[in-house]
């Protein structure tokens, strides 16, 4: 399975089935849409996304099968005099394929193309009921750091 696994550019023929990946665990089946046709917010949020030279959208495939995503936002701030940092958000594996190193080779990737872009740092967040995905993080090196907020403008 790891020799056959491409990673690329997100195209928009992707977008489908990045949605059903993003839905395939607890969390997204409550927040992602996916009966019927794909909503239009997900492409428009897709093509948001490819026209940010500051952002980039994951496909990881094998064998021509979307098998995982992620994206990567890169953000130029003052701090650490003036260091750019790479997020690392939306990231997901087939739910079939967990536990098996793509995840890793993902993680790898987008940590060395935080490097080739001249990053200091990587960071993440990660929901606090996903527990298997924050030992995965420490397992890479992360550590739990700060302590994140979030206010949802929609729901308040």
């Amino acid at each position: 399975m790891q020799e056959n696994i491409l990673i690329r550019k997100a195209l928009e023929s992707d977008v489908a089935d990045m949605v059903k990946l993003m839905s395939d665990n607890f969390l997204g089946q409550q927040r992602e849409q996916i009966e019927g046709e794909i909503a239009q917010s997900y492409y428009d949020a897709f093509h948001t996304i490819d026209r940010d030279i500051n952002q980039m959208l994951v496909a990881v495939t094998s064998d021509n099968k979307l098998i995982g995503t992620l994206q990567i936002s890169f953000i130029t701030n003052m701090s650490f005099m003036g260091a750019k940092r790479a997020l690392i958000e939306g990231v997901h594996v087939d739910k079939d394929l967990r536990g098996k190193g793509i995840g890793k080779i993902m993680m790898e990737w987008a940590i060395n193309e935080a490097r080739k872009s001249g990053c200091r740092f990587v960071q993440l967040t990660s929901n606090k009921q996903r527990l298997d995905a924050h030992r995965f993080y420490k397992k890479l090196g992360f550590t739990p750091s700060h302590e994140g907020f979030k206010l949802d403008l929609v729901g308040s």
